[in-house]
């Protein structure tokens, strides 16, 4: 303890303390390292682990590869390029599923082979101006077109009722409303008018045409008025043969036709009204 203390020194200002070594000391030291040789340090990974490291890059470079490979294949086989579509190609359909946070489907097209659903709650159709062409969803249908042509041979069925303001024909077309096997009806709190401005209208049924006015009273306006399928009453043969005859009204509303003569012969033909 002694030895060691008699080689600290203070300097002369005592703020701190040095460790003087003897030059005897210093010079045994040095030729004690001189002896040995310089020490060298291997700084690296070496044997086992080196191989290993090679071969998990050399994976990993051969994935890169090969996942590389499959998106060009990809790309190619969907004909997948700048400029052209995107084709979706399954050989039994196709699902667009649209999802919420929860992971619950809120709109669903499905395109098989027997037909395309669409599953929402609405369901829109748009032009390239953002102008609504058809709507659908629980409580109506819209059609915002400015025209709705139907082309098939048999026409539209409507089960059950359709409101419309205006149903018309295209140019030099025929318009023709019919039902098969049921009636037609069309009402109107404020009537119906039914014109054809440049041609005939032609009303045809098998059993009975009724044209009833309640409260108001039924007009044929026209310069000549036909009337081709009017039963003829018997005549007598002494009579005139012009072919005259007079419009005969019935208490039941039947009309008939008697050859006129001098005075009125409805009433010698009444049996026709029976």
């Amino acid at each position: 303890m002694q030895d060691c203390l008699r080689y600290l020194q203070t300097n002369s200002h005592g703020n701190s303390c040095h460790l003087i070594m003897p030059q005897e000391q210093y010079a045994h030291r040095s030729a004690m390292q001189s002896s040995e040789g310089p020490q060298v340090y291997k700084v690296g990974i070496y044997g086992w682990r080196k191989r290993c490291l090679y071969f998990f890059v050399l994976l990993l470079m051969i994935l890169i590869l090969v996942n590389l490979a499959m998106t060009i294949w990809i790309l190619k086989v969907m004909n997948f390029t700048i400029g052209n579509p995107l084709y979706f190609q399954s050989a039994r359909n196709v699902t667009v599923n649209i999802l919420n946070e929860k992971t619950k489907v809120l709109t669903r097209l499905v395109t098989g082979p027997q037909a395309v659903e669409a599953h929402s709650q609405k369901f829109e159709v748009k032009s390239l101006s953002g102008k609504l062409l058809f709507s659908a969803d629980d409580n109506e249908v819209v059609v915002g077109a400015e025209r709705l042509r139907v082309l098939g041979a048999e026409g539209t069925v409507f089960p059950k009722s359709i409101e419309t303001p205006s149903v018309r024909a295209d140019p030099f077309k025929e318009l023709r409303l019919e039902s098969p096997t049921r009636s037609l009806v069309m009402e109107a709190p404020k009537g119906i008018e039914i014109n054809a401005e440049a041609g005939n209208m032609e009303a045809t049924c098998r059993t009975e045409l009724r044209l009833e006015s309640k409260d108001g009273a039924i007009t044929l306006n026209s310069a000549n008025i036909k009337l081709p399928g009017l039963p003829l009453a018997s005549h007598s043969s002494t009579g005139s043969r012009q072919k005259i005859y007079e419009l005969c009204v019935c208490s039941n509303g039947r009309l008939f036709l008697s050859q006129a003569g001098a005075s009125s012969t409805c009433q010698i033909n009444t049996s026709i009204c029976s």
